[in-house]
């Protein structure tokens, strides 16, 4: 069992939400639905919906809240999506952004429920760690004027092209 689990809190949309997530991710599932009981009193949702959805993505537990407006999601949290190359960063930030998504820069975006992303190829972080601070610097450069990662891109400013 995993003994940390992140808890998310929705208005009204964790059902929604958690079928979304698991549909993006391999090796994803919803695994409990909670209902809000008979007996539900204010500020709880009415008897009978949806009050808590448990999920995996790729194997990682997450809880889904119905909880009210009260907390809406921030930058403060966000979760980073490592990918393989170009074509996996392009299929994640295309699904997240729609239907109401926002692009915002350097890889970074809100999903149509508010939840912030990260889409980051994981070639980026490797040449992070490169000892070559020149090429470093003129990578992040290039970064700072994207919205979505462009490796290519990326690549070609750390070699200095």
């Amino acid at each position: 069992m995993q003994k940390i689990t992140p808890f998310l809190w929705f208005d009204t949309q964790a059902e929604e939400a958690a079928n979304f997530y698991v549909s993006l991710f391999p090796n994803s599932k919803v695994t409990s639905i909670a209902r809000y009981p008979s007996d539900a009193q204010p500020p709880a949702g009415p008897p009978g919906t949806v009050m808590t959805v448990g999920f995996e993505l790729d194997g990682q537990a997450y809880t889904a809240l119905n909880g009210g407006p009260i907390f809406p999601f921030t930058e403060a949290v966000s979760f980073v999506v490592h990918c393989a190359d170009q074509a996996e960063v392009d299929r994640y930030w295309n699904a997240l952004t729609a239907d109401g998504g926002r692009e915002s820069q350097c890889g970074w975006l809100k999903d149509k429920y508010g939840l912030s992303w990260q889409i980051v190829p994981q070639e980026l972080l490797d040449l992070y760690s490169s000892p070559d601070k020149a090429a470093v610097g003129r990578m992040f450069a290039a970064m700072m004027q994207m919205v979505k990662l462009d490796m290519p891109k990326l690549k070609a400013a750390f070699e200095g092209a």
